[in-house]
C-alpha cells in the first residue's frame, strides 16, 4: 500500500504546487480588492481556498498510505494584475501548470504500478479540465465587455455570486 520513496516525493511536490496556487489566487485576489473589483477579488479568494482543499486531498492520500505528506518551500507568488482580464489570464497560467504536473504525477503512478493513486489522480484529471474551463470562461466573458465599463462591473458582481458550498470541503 505504501507507495516509493520517489512517488511520495513527486506527490509532496504536488502538495507544494497546491498550496502555491492558493497563494497565487491570494494575491490575485489582492490585485483585485485594491482596484475595487470585490466580486473578482471574492471568487479568487474562494479559489484560495479551494487550493487548500485540493492540497490536503493529497496529503490525507500520502498519509493514509503510511507515506510521510511534506510541504515544501513555497516563495512569495510574483503575479500582479492592473486589470481583471489580467488576473484570470494569470490563474488560467497557473491552472495549466497544475494541470501539467497532474498529468505528469499520473504518468509517475503509472510508471510506478501505482493503482492505489488511479482514483484521486482521475479526480483531479477531471478537476482540472473543469479549472481551466471556468477560468477561460470567464476571460471571454471579460473579452466581451471590452471597454465597456458598466459591462465589467456587471461580470464584477456576477462574480460574487460564486456559491460557497463549492469549495468541495465535503468531496
Amino acid at each position: 500500500m505504501q507507495m516509493s520513496n520517489e512517488l511520495e516525493q513527486k506527490f509532496n511536490n504536488q502538495i507544494t504546487l497546491e498550496f502555491e496556487a492558493s497563494l497565487v489566487y491570494r494575491q490575485l485576489a489582492i490585485e483585485m480588492e485594491v482596484q475595487d473589483l470585490s466580486g473578482a477579488a471574492a471568487w479568487l479568494r474562494h479559489q484560495a481556498d479551494e487550493e487548500i482543499v485540493h492540497a490536503n486531498k493529497f496529503i490525507d492520500h500520502l498519509a493514509d498510505r503510511d507515506n510521510h505528506p511534506r510541504i515544501g518551500g513555497i516563495e512569495a507568488p510574483k503575479v500582479a494584475a492592473d486589470s481583471m482580464q489580467a488576473a484570470f489570464e494569470a490563474a488560467l497560467a497557473h491552472e495549466q501548470r497544475v494541470s501539467a504536473a497532474i498529468r505528469d504525477l499520473v504518468r509517475a503512478a503509472e510508471s510506478d504500478g501505482d493503482l492505489d493513486s488511479r482514483p484521486l489522480l482521475n479526480w483531479f484529471l477531471s478537476e482540472q479540465i473543469e479549472e481551466e474551463a471556468t477560468v477561460g470562461e470567464i476571460i471571454g466573458r471579460i473579452e466581451l465587455t471590452g471597454d465597456d465599463g458598466p459591462g465589467l462591473l456587471r461580470l464584477d458582481e456576477d462574480l460574487a455570486q460564486r456559491p460557497t458550498a463549492t469549495t468541495e470541503a465535503g468531496a
